[in-house]
């Protein structure tokens, strides 16, 4: 047992370890940024503006990702790195930070992450500068961030197999996340403005990343005397319920706007095809009587 607590405290101290250093390299890159703002102004990007932000990830922060992100990208861009060769970097950093959570280690976990997102959004930054953006990345792309999700949340409900409500919750955040991101796919194969809401990709990473980085500075703190033969990690469980829910609510909505979208768009060419079929028979009465009159006047 004495053996056991070292090697849980030792793990703890490690992850604590990392997630302080990646919290304080975080906490630098916006201290930059605001000084960028502030004497040169907010920095743009077509992507940011495409996607914008929402109430859960406002535009400021994503564009100071971005802002953040581009010397490395022209690194990867000097060095020849492929998008594709990028895109699969962060599949297998992705399933390293799943197996990670599967295990208890939130720091490594959030580090591995992080890794992984960051690449996931250079990938489409290198392509358009080296002139490699194709239909055939896009896809390559897609897949992959559906395939690091889902380690990520599988490994955290592997993490909480043993706590049933927790491990539902986990399952509900991922079944959240996937029909979110169906809901965009959809709308898309129907030819439909891909609705807005909340819980898009980044946001749940975000969200999702911060849980991992947060339990181990709260894990040593309020979880010293434990009921569970794990540790809790409520950053975790509230980035969880957080995605869990509002994903959820998210997609009903999205479908419920594209139905109604499809609604509306059948509506209108059923009214189409009625003022055709009124055109026509206008034109076919008025041929008739013409014929009529015709014949009288013989």
């Amino acid at each position: 047992m004495y053996h056991q607590d070292v090697m849980l405290f030792e793990n703890i101290s490690t992850d604590l370890w990392v997630a302080v250093a990646m919290l304080t390299v975080a906490g630098l890159a916006a201290g930059a940024y605001s000084l960028r703002v502030l004497f040169k102004g907010r920095a743009q990007f077509d992507r940011v503006d495409r996607q914008g932000g929402s109430a859960l990830l406002n535009k400021g922060t994503m564009e100071g990702a971005y802002w953040f992100l581009q010397p490395f990208a022209k690194l990867l861009v000097y060095l020849r790195i492929t998008p594709n060769m990028i895109s699969w970097a962060s599949f297998v950093f992705g399933a390293v930070a799943g197996a990670c959570l599967a295990v208890g280690h939130f720091g490594s976990a959030a580090f591995f992450g992080t890794i992984s997102a960051l690449l996931d959004a250079l990938d489409g930054n290198v392509a358009r500068v080296m002139g490699l953006s194709s239909d055939a990345g896009e896809v390559l792309d897609a897949a992959v961030d559906r395939y690091v999700e889902f380690f990520m949340l599988a490994g955290i409900t592997i993490y909480y197999r043993e706590i049933p409500v927790l491990m539902c919750l986990a399952l509900m955040a991922l079944i959240g996340s996937f029909m979110v991101s169906y809901s965009s796919a959809k709308a898309e194969a129907l030819h439909v403005d891909p609705p807005k809401g909340s819980m898009r990709r980044p946001e749940r990473a975000l969200y999702l990343l911060l849980g991992s980085a947060l339990s181990p500075v709260t894990i040593p703190w309020l979880e010293r005397v434990r009921e569970f033969p794990i540790a809790l990690a409520h950053p975790m469980i509230f980035a969880l319920g957080l995605i869990g829910v509002l994903a959820n609510v998210s997609a009903a909505e999205r479908f419920w706007n594209i139905a109604k979208a499809m609604r509306a768009r059948e509506a209108d060419v059923l009214e189409a095809r009625r003022r055709v079929a009124a055109t026509v028979l206008t034109a076919s009465g008025t041929e008739d009587e013409s014929g009529h009159e015709e014949k009288l006047a013989h």
